[in-house]
C-alpha cells in the first residue's frame, strides 16, 4: 500500500524508556529543517488526555508532539485511546468518542477490528504530510500480545515503516533489554529494525563505548545515538507510574509556595499542574500519605477515572479528615473536574459507569451534588471568572473531560462562554463563602499566565513573599522544546535517521 508521508518508528523496550520525548524531539527536527510533519500513535493507554477543537480526546503526549511540529492536535494523530478505570478494565475512545469499556481480554479480541479504525485515520495523514513520526507502545517484544498487534510491530507491517528501538540506560540493564529485545521479534521484525537509540545517559562515554560496540557486534545494527539525561527542562509524563515529587532533597525554604496534589489511585490529567513548575517560589509534590500535606499552602484533589473508588480512597487513608481540617483552618482547597465532584455532599453512580458502588459521601467542603451519567462531555471552553476567587472579570481557556452532572446552591467559579465555538451561558465550578475551597471542571486553568499568577501573588502576599510577574506557560514549553531538540540534534546521527526515514534528499 503507497503512502505519500514517509514514516519512521519509535519503538521501546518497555514503557517509560523515552519514546514519546523523542518523537517529539523529531518532530520538531524536521519542522525545523523545513517538513511538514505530524505524529501518530495507533494505541495510547494514558489517564492524561486532551479536548480537541471539535471535542475529540486524545492522549496527552501526541499533544505534546503536535505543539513540537508545530500544528493543531488532532484525533487523527491517536485513533486509539484507553483509559483504565481498574486494573483490568478500560474506556475505550476511538476517534476522539467513548466507544465502550472493555477488559482486557475483551480488547485483545477487538484488536483485529480496531485496525481499520487506525489506518483510516494514518491514512488521513499520510495523504497530508510528508513525514509520519510513529511512537509504538510499551514494548514489541510482549510476545503474549503480538497476535493482531497494532501498536508496535503489528502497525510497523500496516504501514511499512522502518523502526528504530529506544532503550533506557537509566534504569539499567539496557544491553539486555535490547538484545533480549531483538531476540524475541521473529526474522520479519527484526528485519524492520534498523538501529538502536540509548536514552537518559548520565556519566562517562569512554566507559560506555564496550557496550555499544558489543550491541553493534552482537545485533549487526548500528547504534545511532546516546541521549543524555535532560535536565532543568520540563516534559510532560504520560502516566501516573512516573509521578515523583519534584521538590529538593534537604531543608526547603520556609519562604516557598508549598502545593500539594494528592496522589488518586486513578489520578488523571495530572498535567494540569506543570504550569506551577515554571514559578521559582512555587514546590509542587503528589501527596501519597496524609502526612504530606502538613505544610502546605494549598492543596488541590485532581481529576480522577474512578471518581467514587478514589473517594473512598481519601476517607480509607485519612486523608478526607486531614482535607476538611485544613479547610477548617483556612488552608486552601482545590478540586478539578472529579476533584471538584469530591469537594461536595455525595458523588452517585446509579448506573455503575465508573464504579460498582453506586454512592459516597463527599468531604462537604462545598454545597454541591453530583450524579455520574453515562454520556461524557468533551469540550473546549472559554470562561468568565467570576468574584469570589477574583475582584475583577477575568476570560480563562480551558477543556471540560467529565460525566457528572452537579447541581449546586454556591457562587459558581466561572461562566462558560464557549463550548467548542459555540456561545453558551452556562455556569461552572463552585466557590465556598471564604472564597478558600473552589472546584471547577476547567482542565488547564493553570495554564492561563494572568489567573494563576493572580492566584499565586494572593498566597504570595499574605506570606510576605515578593510578587511575581506573569510567566508564558506556552513560551516555556515551546523553549523546553526547542532545548529538548537541540539535545537530541546533537547526540544523535541525523543524516541516519534521515536515511533510514526514505528522506536522504531532504537531509
Amino acid at each position: 500500500m503507497y503512502f505519500k508521508a514517509k514514516p519512521i518508528m519509535f519503538q521501546g523496550t518497555s514503557s517509560h524508556v523515552g519514546k514519546s520525548i523523542i518523537t517529539a524531539a523529531l518532530c520538531r527536527i524536521l519542522k525545523t529543517n523545513g517538513l511538514k510533519v505530524a505524529p501518530f500513535k495507533a494505541q495510547n493507554m494514558a489517564l492524561n488526555s486532551f479536548v480537541t477543537k471539535d471535542g475529540g480526546e486524545m492522549g496527552r503526549a501526541q499533544v505534546f508532539q503536535a505543539e513540537a511540529a508545530g500544528i493543531e492536535p488532532s484525533v487523527d494523530m491517536n485513533p486509539i485511546l484507553l483509559k483504565p478505570t481498574s486494573d483490568m478494565w478500560s474506556q475505550v475512545i476511538i476517534h476522539g468518542r467513548v466507544y465502550g469499556n472493555m477488559n482486557a481480554r475483551e480488547y485483545h479480541l477487538f484488536k483485529k477490528e480496531a485496525a481499520k479504525y487506525v489506518m483510516e485515520r494514518y491514512k488521513r495523514l499520510a495523504e497530508e504530510y510528508d513525514v509520519i513520526v510513529i511512537e509504538g507502545a510499551g514494548s514489541p517484544a510482549e510476545i503474549n500480545l503480538r497476535e493482531n498487534d497494532i501498536a508496535n510491530m503489528g502497525l510497523a507491517e500496516m504501514v511499512d515503516a522502518p523502526v528504530v528501538l529506544v532503550g533506557d540506560i537509566d534504569r539499567g540493564g539496557v544491553f539486555a533489554s535490547l538484545v533480549g529485545t531483538m531476540d524475541l521479534l521473529t526474522p520479519s521484525e527484526r528485519h524492520r529494525v534498523r538501529g538502536f537509540i540509548i536514552n537518559k545517559f548520565r556519566g562517562d562515554m569512554g566507559l560506555l563505548k564496550p557496550g555499544l560496540d558489543f550491541l553493534e557486534n552482537r545485533t549487526k545494527l548500528p547504534v545511532l545515538g546516546v541521549v543524555p539525561y535532560i535536565k532543568d527542562i520540563i516534559l510532560p509524563d504520560e502516566d501516573g507510574v512516573s509521578l515523583e515529587r519534584s521538590q529538593e532533597s534537604g531543608v526547603r525554604s520556609q519562604k516557598k509556595i508549598k502545593i500539594a496534589v494528592i496522589k488518586l489511585p486513578r489520578i488523571s490529567n495530572f498535567t494540569d499542574f506543570d504550569p506551577f513548575k515554571i514559578e521559582p517560589d512555587v514546590d509542587v509534590g503528589y501527596a501519597a500519605g496524609s502526612n504530606e500535606l502538613e505544610g502546605a499552602d494549598i492543596i488541590i484533589i485532581p481529576g480522577s477515572k474512578n471518581t467514587i473508588d478514589d473517594l473512598k480512597y481519601l476517607w480509607e487513608r485519612g486523608f478526607a479528615e486531614r482535607i476538611i481540617d485544613c479547610a477548617e483552618n483556612g488552608k486552601r482547597v482545590i478540586g478539578i473536574c472529579g476533584g471538584f465532584q469530591m469537594l461536595g455532599r455525595f458523588v452517585k453512580d446509579p448506573s455503575c459507569t465508573e464504579s460498582n458502588l453506586k454512592e459516597c459521601k463527599g468531604l462537604e467542603l462545598l454545597d454541591i451534588e453530583t450524579v455520574l451519567e453515562k454520556e461524557k462531555n468533551t469540550f473546549q471552553v472559554e470562561a468568565k471568572i467570576q468574584s469570589g476567587v477574583r475582584s475583577q472579570e477575568l476570560r480563562v481557556k480551558g477543556y471540560e473531560i467529565h460525566m457528572g452532572e452537579t447541581s449546586d446552591n454556591c457562587q459558581p467559579f466561572s461562566i462558560i462562554t464557549s463550548r467548542n465555538d459555540s456561545p453558551v451561558k452556562i455556569q461552572d465550578g463552585a466557590v465556598s463563602d471564604n472564597g478558600k475551597v473552589w472546584g471547577t471542571y476547567i482542565h488547564g486553568i493553570f495554564d492561563n499566565d494572568e489567573f494563576r499568577t493572580d492566584f499565586l501573588n494572593e498566597i504570595r502576599s499574605k506570606k510576605g513573599l515578593p510578587l511575581q510577574k506573569k510567566i508564558s506557560f506556552r513560551d516555556k514549553k515551546d523553549e523546553n522544546i526547542k532545548t529538548l531538540a537541540d539535545v537530541v540534534r546533537n547526540n544523535i546521527d541525523i543524516k541516519k535517521i534521515y536515511d533510514i526515514a526514505g528522506l536522504a534528499k531532504r537531509c
